[in-house]
């Protein structure tokens, strides 16, 4: 098994502290022309949901690809985002992030459509 599919190497693991965003990988490369990423969900920006969509871990984001993404061939990313200073309120078991937009320069990793977490 190759380290990037391996939930044992460092790099596939999620910090129980951080939280992710699935994200269209064209929405990624726009916000980093913009400056801003503002999108919620697929085909929804934060100004129609009023925050974006988050997981807390591998099971939520798989749950969240399954039900909004299956149809969708474009890469996609995994947003890992640092809650720390952010109005983030767990809705329905989710994190929702409120008045706020990811930074740019949060760290992105692709997502394996294939691999069964």
């Amino acid at each position: 098994m190759g380290q990037r599919n391996d939930l044992r190497h460092p790099r596939n693991r999620m910090d129980p502290m951080t939280i992710h965003h699935l994200a269209l990988h064209t929405d990624w490369e726009n916000a980093q022309h913009t400056g801003e990423y503002r999108i919620s969900t697929l085909g929804r920006t934060l100004d129609q949901e009023g925050f974006i969509h988050c997981s807390h871990d591998h099971t939520q984001l798989r749950t969240v690809h399954t039900t909004y993404y299956t149809g969708v061939t474009q890469p996609l990313l995994i947003l890992d985002i640092d809650p720390t200073g952010l109005d983030i309120r767990t809705e329905n078991g989710y994190p929702h992030l409120y008045l706020s937009l990811i930074p740019i320069s949060e760290p992105t990793r692709p997502y394996d459509r294939s691999h069964a977490f």
